[in-house]
């Protein structure tokens, strides 16, 4: 048991965050139905509705969950820069549905199509509230995914996994619009924020700057 927990405990941030955030956002979506700004821009009008593009949208389930245990399981480092990324991200977006409920309503009356891809659609509509959304999390995870693939040194010779993780990025991206799931907002924000992590995990390196100075302060104790 000692070498399970040995092996495998730094699960355990991922775990308690998981509880966290789910929590958070399970009080969100039960609370912000109807007081909430509506975000919408004149882009939007102009977005078709394309109910294929659920594919790629569920389909960042499995991108993001992936990409987190491949690395959980092969590289410590990049796994703890991984969760670095999603977590900041995920709770700067909990910190601004709390403070500023937000919302769209950008969701079709009636599809103009009758296919398992509507049908999907409407499901989709059913158990996810038209709330919470900016800026959007399937936007920032997929950068945040594509990111921590892109940079890893397992995949620096594994240019066909870093095309197919770009193609499934961007087509998680533009389903979140042509699905009527988020507004060019909600994209663009969630794009921004995504690229200010990028620098600040992936350039200055801000993990490795707080080991390093946590070691410095322990090589160098202050005498007093």
């Amino acid at each position: 048991m000692k070498i399970f927990y040995q092996k495998y405990r730094h699960a355990i941030p991922l775990i308690i965050y998981g509880i966290i955030y789910l929590a958070w956002f399970t009080h969100l979506e039960r609370t912000v139905t109807k007081d909430f700004q509506v975000i919408h821009t004149f882009m939007d009008d102009y977005i078709p509705f394309c109910e294929v593009f659920v594919i790629p949208y569920f389909l960042w389930f499995a991108y993001v969950a992936v990409t987190v245990l491949y690395f959980f399981f092969k590289d410590r480092q990049d796994y703890y820069k991984t969760c670095a990324f999603l977590f900041t991200g995920m709770t700067v977006f909990l910190i601004i549905s709390t403070l500023f409920p937000n919302g769209h309503d950008l969701r079709l009356q009636t599809m103009p199509r009758d296919n398992v891809f509507t049908h999907m659609v409407s499901a989709l509509w059913q158990t996810d509230t038209p709330t919470n959304l900016w800026p959007s999390i399937h936007v920032y995870n997929s950068l945040g995914a594509h990111f921590a693939i892109t940079k890893s040194v397992h995949f620096e010779t594994k240019k066909g996994i870093r095309i197919g993780s770009l193609l499934l990025c961007i087509s998680i991206i533009l389903s979140t619009m042509l699905i009527k799931q988020h507004s060019v907002f909600d994209v663009i924000t969630g794009i921004v924020m995504a690229l200010v992590m990028y620098l600040l995990v992936y350039h200055v390196d801000v993990l490795f700057a707080m080991r390093r100075r946590r070691s410095e302060n322990s090589s160098n104790p202050q005498i007093g």
